[in-house]
């Protein structure tokens, strides 16, 4: 009797543990969307908006077939490739500055997590002073305003290129362009509108600065005829936002002559990429770039005529003062 009552005890203890385990749903969600670097002084806080699938037929300069090859290397599958929408947050303790500002509502459920995303690493877009765009293409402006073409960042003015904003804000611009295009210029228009009407959007010329002694900004046309990229240092260390030099992770670092066929000049946009990626081997400084996988920050390295990425690791903000070395 005693032997049963022990099977029948260790049975019901099965079936409850069973029924507890069966219990625990599965939560279908991912963790929040933002990586935190410490650069010097600086906190750096990348930021996923969300992402779509590019077909490869948009990369030109090599085969179909190569490019595919290329891309199953990686075990990346057709007939689109996901490519992240991600934009940067710097703190320098004094100012918080935005890197571009995702798609927004301008994509569709798969875009417009920004915020959010935002408010999960502790911030607030009001507490966004100042903005900076490396290009106005839809996937970098349409997260500055909501889907009634209002401001999300109150407080911030937002800068770019003057010759990014000559090429996409001139009032002539939009009944100048292709059919095809014109969406693209009305939505640089629309999403740059309401920081423009109230004083809060500025340009730079090429050699200057927006943020004079913080920040350094220098034109890399190819992409668009104003795409720029963004360096800042603190206590020696360096980070560098690429912004679209860069679509494809798989392709353009062992390739880095394949275009996409959003460069408004392709041949211009191989040699940006050729020379920033260059100077980030020399350097040996981060870079961060729009494209690709989420956080999108790492250190490229050169292999022969060949780049590499190397995407930062997953680890503490900063380092422990005694790490145990094992050896």
């Amino acid at each position: 009797m005693k032997g049963i009552f022990k099977a029948a005890t260790a049975l019901t203890c099965a079936l409850v543990i069973s029924g507890a385990m069966a219990q625990a749903p599965q939560q279908g969600t991912q963790a929040p969307g933002y990586f935190r670097l410490a650069l010097g002084d600086y906190e750096v806080t990348a930021l996923f908006d969300g992402y779509n699938d590019l077909s490869p037929k948009l990369l030109q300069g090599m085969s179909q077939a190569q490019i595919r090859a290329l891309l199953a290397r990686r075990s990346i599958e057709f007939p689109g490739v996901q490519t992240a929408f991600n934009a940067f947050l710097v703190n320098t303790g004094k100012q918080l500055i935005l890197v571009d500002s995702g798609a927004g509502q301008c994509i569709g459920a798969t875009a417009g997590q920004l915020l959010a995303n935002m408010r999960a690493a502790g911030y607030q877009p009001e507490q966004v002073d100042t903005i900076l765009l490396t290009h106005l293409h839809l996937d970098h402006v349409c997260g500055l305003v909501d889907a009634q073409k209002q401001a999300l960042f109150t407080h911030a003015t937002v800068y770019a290129a003057k010759a990014e904003a000559d090429y996409w804000l001139d009032p002539t611009a939009l009944a100048k362009a292709a059919a095809g295009a014109r969406e693209f210029f009305k939505i640089a228009q629309d999403s740059t509108a309401p920081y423009v009407a109230t004083g809060r959007f500025k340009t730079f010329a090429a050699g200057q600065s927006p943020l004079p002694g913080l920040v350094e900004a220098t034109l890399e046309a190819g992409h668009t005829p104003g795409s720029t990229t963004y360096r800042f240092t603190s206590q020696n260390q360096s980070i560098v936002f690429m912004g679209d030099l860069v679509h494809n992770l798989a392709v353009q670092f062992e390739h880095p002559e394949v275009s996409i066929g959003f460069d408004v000049n392709s041949a211009q946009a191989i040699n940006a990429r050729q020379a920033v990626f260059s100077a980030a081997v020399a350097s040996k400084t981060w870079v961060t770039a729009a494209h690709l996988p989420f956080p999108g920050i790492g250190h490229i390295t050169a292999q022969g005529k060949h780049f590499q990425w190397v995407p930062v690791e997953y680890g503490p903000y900063k380092r422990a003062a005694k790490v145990p070395l094992i050896e």
